[in-house]
């Protein structure tokens, strides 16, 4: 199975069923070629979201000054929230697989308050695993051999 480096907050975020879009400078392209612009094809494709060892400390700082009201069901859920804001828990999560998701399609455009684009992978059907699996990430998408 493929798996794609995020960096930290978004892979967790991910993972635990808060974001559902994953925002790219690159355009999914699968086999065949799209139908049209916009949408890619041969979606849903299961994936594992490997964590990268870096930490957007920017993105971080913006999403917490617009928890309130923009990412409500994250502010609500105290307990993913203390989760998240966690340094420990957060140590543990960083050069590993952490969970799965399902890339359901590609967007150039989107309601979402976590699409900023240009393109973003709609995702779906996500897993947090109770225990991270260290392993070495790679820029793209990268075939794990677990």
């Amino acid at each position: 199975m493929k798996a794609l480096s995020i960096k930290q907050p978004w892979a967790w975020l991910i993972c635990a069923g808060y974001k559902n879009i994953e925002n790219r400078n690159w355009y999914l392209h699968m086999p065949p070629l799209l139908d049209y612009p916009g949408y890619a094809k041969n979606v849903p494709m299961r994936i594992y979201v490997h964590s990268g060892k870096k930490y957007d400390v920017e993105g971080a700082d913006f999403l917490l000054s617009q928890i309130r009201r923009r990412f409500p069901a994250l502010y609500q859920n105290k307990t993913d929230l203390d989760t998240f804001l966690d340094v420990e828990y957060r140590s543990e999560l960083f050069g590993a697989i952490i969970g799965e998701v399902d890339i359901t399609g590609c967007v150039d455009e989107s309601d979402s308050p976590w699409f900023v684009g240009p393109y973003g992978f709609t995702l779906a059907n996500s897993v947090l695993y109770g225990k991270p699996v260290p392993y070495k990430g790679r820029l793209g998408f990268f075939e794990v051999d677990c």
